[in-house]
């Protein structure tokens, strides 16, 4: 009775174990999503659970005992076959009965053989049986629901949903990410849509100060390779962001948004080296980009190494 009672204990665990690790492979399910009214709610049901669990081992210890009990008490029931020995015929083994003889046995043989190999023609057991009609049970079901009440998603429409779905993630991270963008996150934007709307802005907004080709007029020549505040892009976004006060440069992060001020100052990184029609003198000074420097001093270090070798 002990192994029995421990058999139904381990295929519960399993069976649980096997749920739960089903519920945690779902990519959509996170912990973190759950209020901490959610969260009570999840531990009231496990205890729940537990507690049902425990009552129906309980149970079944509870019908055990009283079976041996009444078979103590009445010898004549004694060898009258256990609850779950009833069970297990009914639903599992069948009625198996291995004393059969020879008439038996050829009521049982296949009318075939294969290289003198006969075949018996053995019932089907009842759990086989009831999983072959829960197959098609299934598949009246799922015929049904998904061709002729169209009720269900077919595997296309459920691709398609789940695109449409990270689409809409996808823009939701693009949009909070460009609204992150500041001075230290700032990049260097050369896209059509990026140097469009980066021309729009500086001819609306800097372009009374700047001139429409970057020479400059009131403020300093951008098309030059020097610069008063530094001529990195992360140095441009500073400027356009945070302005210049006590130079008349306005701030503009409250009238731009993140996006648009990336977008101005890549439009106004990409002006250097260009040719205005009226250039202002140099004011500043000169900026050199740390790639070029890099570039620079190993080139320098090349040629010294090669005038020592000489």
């Amino acid at each position: 009775m002990k192994k029995k009672l421990l058999t139904l204990v381990i295929f519960a665990l399993a069976f649980v174990t096997n749920s739960f690790g089903q519920e945690a492979s779902e990519p959509s399910f996170s912990y973190t999503d759950l209020s901490s009214d959610q969260l009570i709610l999840m531990s009231v049901l496990g205890v729940l659970v537990i507690v049902i669990v425990l009552l129906l081992f309980q149970m079944i210890y509870l019908m055990s005992f009283m079976t041996a009990v009444f078979k103590k008490e009445n010898p004549e029931y004694a060898n009258e076959p256990s609850w779950w020995e009833s069970f297990k015929e009914k639903f599992v083994t069948g009625k198996v009965d291995e004393a059969y003889g020879e008439a038996e046995e050829a009521k049982l043989m296949a009318d075939h053989s294969y290289d003198g190999i006969h075949e018996l023609d053995n019932f089907m057991p009842p759990w086989l049986q009831y999983v072959f009609i829960g197959t098609i049970v299934f598949a009246v079901v799922y015929f049904t629901n998904y061709t002729v009440l169209g009720i269900g998603k077919t595997g296309i429409e459920e691709y398609e949903e789940e695109l449409r779905l990270e689409a809409i993630a996808a823009e939701e991270r693009n949009a909070n990410m460009l609204a992150s963008i500041d001075e230290s996150t700032v990049v260097f934007d050369e896209s059509s849509t990026s140097m469009t709307g980066g021309k729009t802005i500086f001819e609306a907004n800097c372009a009374a100060c700047h001139a429409q080709d970057g020479g400059g007029g009131v403020g300093p020549n951008l098309t030059d390779d020097y610069w008063i505040h530094g001529g990195s892009i992360s140095d441009i976004f500073t400027v356009v962001k945070y302005g210049v006060i006590e130079k008349g440069m306005v701030p503009w992060e409250d009238q731009l948004s993140p996006e648009e001020m990336q977008q101005v100052s890549s439009y106004i990184f990409a002006m250097r080296g260009t040719t205005p029609a009226a250039p202002k003198d140099p004011q500043g000074e000169l900026y050199v980009p740390e790639d070029l420097t890099e570039e620079t001093t190993s080139d320098s270090t090349a040629v010294s190494e090669t005038a020592e070798v000489e």
